[in-house]
Parts: structure tokens; sequence; C-alpha cells
């Protein structure tokens, strides 16, 4: 993958973060069809981390597959959350709400720990690369 996309990647995600971090007001914003912008844009960004990951990490890799399975885990967030909460807003009552933290937090956690580990041997290529010329 071209190296400008997963630079693009990464400024979505960053926005997303950076969006949902200060709480914009536009987050409420409702999509057609009643999908608030928030939980769009939070998807959006998951998204996006992960194809960074996947961006950065070499093929047949171990890296590559856990880029992989994180950017299918963030795909599936927003239509699990969807189905969990039964509407487009995502308000939860009892034990679907612990559910969909619980799923929630795993996703991140394996979208951001893809990236760091995918950084960080991106980082030591390029390191090894310099040292050998």
């Amino acid at each position: 993958m071209p190296k400008i996309i997963v630079v693009v990647f990464l400024i979505i995600a960053a926005f997303a973060l950076l969006s949902l971090v200060s709480g914009a007001s536009y987050l409420e914003t409702m999509l057609p069809g009643g999908l608030p912008l928030g939980n769009a844009l939070t998807a959006i960004g998951l998204c996006a981390t992960a194809g960074s990951a996947v961006g950065l990490s070499a093929r047949h890799t171990a890296l590559r597959l856990v880029s992989v399975a994180s950017l299918f885990g963030a795909a599936a967030w927003l239509p699990a959350s969807i189905a969990l909460a039964g509407n487009l807003t995502l308000n939860f009552d009892g034990a679907r709400g612990v559910a969909w933290l619980a799923l929630s937090i795993a996703i991140a956690v394996t979208v951001l720990g893809a990236l760091v580990w995918a950084l960080a041997a991106a980082l030591l290529a390029r390191y090894r690369r310099a040292r050998a010329a």
C-alpha cells in the first residue's frame, strides 16, 4: 500500500479521535437514516487506524495477520454495536451495555496494538536499512 494512503488514514484517525475527545457538537448531527455522526466517525476512525496498521505491515507476517484481523474487527464494530443496542444511537441498558463496552475495548486495544506494533516494525526496518547502507 502506498505510504501516502497510510498517512491519509492516520490523519483521518487523528481527526476522529480529536473530535471524539473534544466532544465536538457536530458529533450529534444525525445522518440520513438516523445514525449519529459520532457513531459513524468512531467506526471510520477505528477502520482508518486498522487500515494504517495493514498498510505498514509486511506481507506474510504475523503482524499483517493481526492487522487484518483488527481491520475486520473495526469494520464489525458498528454493526455489532447496533445489534447489541437495538438502535442506531447506541443507547444501552443492562448486560448489553456491559457486553458492548467489553467489545469496544477489545476492538480498540487490538486496533491500537496493531498500529503500535506496525509503527515499531516500520521504524525498526528503516533503522536497519540505514545501518546497512
